[in-house]
């Protein structure tokens, strides 16, 4: 047997301290890894025994095994795979950052390539993960030979990884390759069956090859010594080795659906509805998405991570690949499969890429066409499932209409409203266009805090007069969404409380000239008010918009409305400093009374403290509030 000792072909230190501390986040990812290599390396054999079996050897059934002893303080990966020559496990185990995978794939016949794409294989992608077994080992040790090759041709590769390793020939009866790692003492914890189970059950459930380890048992302690884990001599399989989602779906049952959501969104609740598709094109992927029936606690927590998994040809990668779902819909729970998605070389983090984004769009659209297929079925039970979807992610569904402008129009379809003849959170835009009088110009809107708050709101007066239905929005994220809606199906979106209201056709020419008339004779109150309230209000002028009541509050066009100041503030962010135009009912008794009144200063305050009190706000100095009234009172 000949024995020689090689450099690597790099900068080793500094690369291997870059694999070992900088390339993964936690240490468990080298199982992984070194599995993904031994499928890999099962997955060559099959495709070189197409054309020439012989290298099966008689021995046709492809595993991964994995062993550890605890007493010598190893871990073993061993695969029945293709196996190295020497010059091979120089060149790819001694070059860092040389794939074989890679270099492999390239070699393959067009027939071959394609086939190799069809099992979703072959996973390597820049050569290092090998390297990661570093992270708990002190030392590796690699015995192969190469499919097809005598006993005598086996190699041994061993290094510290310090800049040098050791490469001699070796007698080995057995095909394919072994990886043992010399565990360093504060790595002993990988020597545990449980947590290597556990780290196969997470990362490499759904390799195809079955991945086999030694049974253990518990067995009592004799003589008052404690009981432990005994091996059995058998092997056992450890993965399902049978991804659901690669299934045709005429085979998967609707409660084998609900179970794969159920485990992987460590959820308790079926979910509301799910699609599975394999998307073909430039880019192919498997998507598995499903959409919860009840919202997580930290739903609002934007800084959490999205909860789509994301798998390379089986493999899990990571748990939360946000780059593959917007945030707006970040409670969609799901697999996306991809054979070609670009990752950097650590596996953990994607690259923004036209896959990447290809994926994403795709996700976004197959989500939105279920919500849409519930909102619109004639199926009661599935309008009950889009109604209880909606009450629990209504409000972040429309954060959409800010953060994602391809989809806009299909989003203003999803969303539902109570309005002012319904407290029931169900009209939709198209419902009310349906239901506009004859000569209505705008779909008519109003933002508060709550539904009793915006029906009883003032600037609903005169709609409700006139028999317009008018929209309440009270979900907080409501005003902000709006402002990126301005239009649905052609028609505009108005709100009650900003801009003077112009009802247009449903305002006939008679009301338009009292109007008219009644701020013209007005107009010296109008100007003593101003110059009271001049710095509270930016503007007063007779409203159009009241019945009953004696005052309003309104803002420009596209000012921002008091309630979103005050929840901004609230929140702790700086809000523009505005001041609101004060609307008076020149036919209410108390607007009438400010004409003689000695105390008009006082009023002129009162009334615009309790426009802003009809809204839902308070007055800035509460205490000079109750006293001018109390002095009124008196």
């Amino acid at each position: 047997m000949s024995k020689q000792t090689l450099s690597f072909q790099a900068e080793v230190a500094q690369l291997l301290h870059l694999v070992t501390h900088s390339l993964y986040s936690n240490k468990e990812i080298f199982l992984r890894e070194l599995i993904s290599n031994a499928s890999d390396a099962c997955d060559k054999l099959r495709f070189e025994a197409l054309a020439n079996g012989a290298l099966w050897e008689d021995a046709p059934n492809l595993e991964v095994r994995v062993s550890f002893d605890k007493d010598a303080k190893t871990l073993t990966i061993t695969d029945n795979g293709i196996g190295l020559t020497e010059q091979e496990a120089i060149d790819n185990l001694g070059t860092i950052a040389k794939s074989g995978t890679r270099d492999f794939v390239s070699k393959l016949e067009a027939s071959q390539k394609a086939d190799a794409k069809e099992q979703g294989s072959l996973i390597g992608q820049f050569g290092v993960g090998f390297y990661s077994g570093f992270m708990v080992a002190d030392k590796i040790t690699v015995e192969s030979r190469k499919a097809g090759a005598a006993a005598e041709a086996g190699v041994r590769w061993v290094s510290t990884g310090t800049g040098e390793f050791e490469v001699e020939t070796i007698d080995r009866a057995a095909r394919g390759t072994s990886v043992t790692l010399h565990l360093r003492d504060d790595a002993m914890d990988y020597a545990n069956g449980w947590r290597l189970k556990s780290i196969i059950n997470k990362y490499s459930d759904h390799i195809s090859l079955p991945i086999l380890m030694g049974k253990e048992e518990w067995k009592d302690g004799e003589d008052g010594k404690d009981g432990g884990m005994v091996a059995t001599g058998e092997w056992e399989t450890v993965n399902k080795a049978s991804a659901l989602w690669t299934r045709p779906k005429k085979d998967i049952t609707p409660e084998q659906y609900t179970e794969f959501y159920k485990q992987i969104a460590f959820d308790q609740e079926a979910p509301l509805a799910w699609s599975h598709n394999r998307v073909e094109g430039s880019t192919e992927y498997t998507q598995l998405l499903y959409i919860p029936s009840k919202a997580p606690h930290d739903m609002w927590n934007r800084d959490k991570k999205a909860g789509i998994k994301l798998y390379v040809k089986r493999v899990f990668i990571m748990d939360d690949a946000e780059a593959l779902m917007p945030m707006y819909l970040r409670f969609v729970k799901g697999v996306v499969d991809s054979a070609d998605l670009p990752l950097n070389v650590s596996r953990e983090l994607l690259q923004e890429s036209r896959d990447v984004k290809s994926i994403r769009e795709g996700n976004t659209r197959r989500v939105l066409t279920v919500l849409e297929d519930l909102a619109t079925s004639g199926d009661d039970a599935e309008k009950a499932k889009y109604a209880t979807f909606y009450g629990e992610f209504g409000a972040v569904l429309k954060e959409g209409l800010g953060e994602d402008f391809s989809n806009k129009d299909k989003l203003a379809k999803l969303l539902r409203f109570a309005s002012s003849t319904t407290d029931k959170v169900s009209v939709s835009f198209a419902d009310y266009k349906a239901r506009m009088k004859e000569g209505q110009e705008a779909i008519y809107y109003i933002t508060a805090d709550t539904i009793a708050a915006a029906k009883n709101s003032p600037q609903l007066e005169v709609f409700k007069k006139k028999g317009i239905e008018v929209l309440l929005m009270t979900d907080r994220v409501d005003e902000w969404a709006l402002g990126y809606l301005h239009e649905f199906d052609g028609t505009p979106l108005q709100s009650v409380a900003k801009g003077a209201v112009d009802l247009g056709k449903l305002q006939d020419e008679a009301e338009k000239k009292a109007a008219e008339e009644a701020a013209e004779s007005f107009k010296p109150t109008l100007e003593k008010l101003k110059v009271a309230l001049k710095d509270k209000a930016e503007d007063v002028r007779v409203t159009t918009r009241l019945v009953d009541s004696a005052a309003c509050l309104v803002v420009q066009d596209h000012g921002m409305s008091t309630q979103l100041a005050r929840m901004l503030k609230q929140a702790g962010q700086d809000a523009p400093e505005t001041k609101p135009i004060l609307e008076v009912n020149a036919d209410h008794p108390l607007v009438k009374k400010l004409v003689d009144s000695t105390h008009f200063d006082d009023l002129a305050h009162i009334l615009f403290d309790q426009a802003l009190l009809a809204e839902g706000g308070l007055p800035d100095d509460p205490a000079a509030y109750v006293k001018r009234v109390n002095s009124l009172l008196v």
